[in-house]
């Protein structure tokens, strides 16, 4: 089972992975306000690299009710304790 800690470095892999932006570094509080390159369309490759890192799946309700990235780690926290 991991941790929050251990689940935001992995996504912070993810974030600069589909970014394609090794200086990324994404914290609890972060939002797409704070990062460039985090637009519309690459909100989805995000949400869908997530999804396939963690062997996991995400409703449109929950991905919509992600207003940072500490919610989004989280969310990949409850799915993991669900399976």
């Amino acid at each position: 089972m991991n941790t929050v800690n251990e689940i935001l470095e992995q996504v912070n892999e993810i974030f600069r992975d589909v970014l394609d932006n090794n200086d990324i570094v994404v914290y609890e509080a972060t939002t797409a306000e704070d990062i460039a390159e985090w637009d519309s369309l690459s909100h989805i490759q995000l949400v869908v690299a997530v999804e396939k890192h963690f062997k996991i799946r995400f409703t449109s309700s929950e991905i919509n009710g992600f207003n940072n990235v500490g919610e989004m780690c989280e969310g990949i926290l409850k799915k993991q304790a669900a399976k």
